[in-house]
C-alpha cells in the first residue's frame, strides 16, 4: 500500500489526500450497501419484468437485464475488493497493536496474515490443543470474578 495515497496524518500535521480510486470505492461501498440501493435495484426488475409483454419477452429484452447486471457485478467485484482490502488491513493494524501491547501475547502472531497456508494450519492447530487443554482445566460455562478481571488489570498496568 503506497502511503502517498493514503489519508494519513504526516510528522507536521497534514493530511495526506487518498488516492481517486479509495474515496471513489468508500463512497460506491457505502452508497451500494444502503436500503436506498436495494429499492433502485428491486424497482429496476420491476419495471424491466413490467416491460416484459410491452417487447414480447423478446430476447433482446432479456440480454438487458443480463447484460446490465453482468456489467454492474463486474465493476462492484473491483468497488467492494479495494474497500474490503482496506478494511482488512486496518483490522490486522488494530490486532497487531493490540498484541504489541499485551505483554503476555506472543508476538509471533503480528502480521500472522503473512504466514503462508501451512504455517497458518500449524498455529490453527496448536491453538485446538491450548482450547481443548483448557476445557478440560475449567468449566466453560463458568464465569470470571470481578476479582479476577481487576487482578489481571493490575498486572497490565504494573507491566507498564
Amino acid at each position: 500500500m503506497n502511503p502517498i495515497n493514503n489519508q494519513q496524518q504526516t510528522d507536521n500535521g497534514e493530511k495526506k489526500s487518498a488516492s481517486f480510486f479509495e474515496r471513489f470505492s468508500s463512497k460506491v461501498a457505502q452508497a451500494t450497501g444502503s436500503q436506498w440501493a436495494f429499492f433502485i435495484a428491486m424497482l429496476a426488475i420491476i419495471i424491466w419484468g413490467i416491460t416484459g409483454p410491452v417487447f414480447g419477452y423478446s430476447d433482446t429484452w432479456q440480454l438487458v437485464i443480463n447484460t446490465g447486471t453482468t456489467i454492474i457485478t463486474f465493476l462492484m467485484v473491483f468497488v467492494i475488493q479495494k474497500s474490503q482490502n482496506k478494511d482488512s488491513k486496518s483490522v490486522q493494524l488494530k490486532l497487531n497493536e493490540l498484541i504489541a501491547a499485551n505483554k503476555l501475547a506472543s508476538n509471533r502472531l503480528i502480521v500472522v496474515e503473512d504466514l503462508t497456508e501451512e504455517e497458518l494450519d500449524t498455529l490453527h492447530n496448536y491453538y485446538c490443543r491450548l482450547a481443548e487443554e483448557t476445557k478440560k482445566r475449567m468449566d466453560m460455562k463458568e464465569s470470571h470474578s470481578v476479582e479476577e478481571a481487576i487482578e489481571n488489570t493490575d498486572e497490565k498496568l504494573n507491566a507498564m
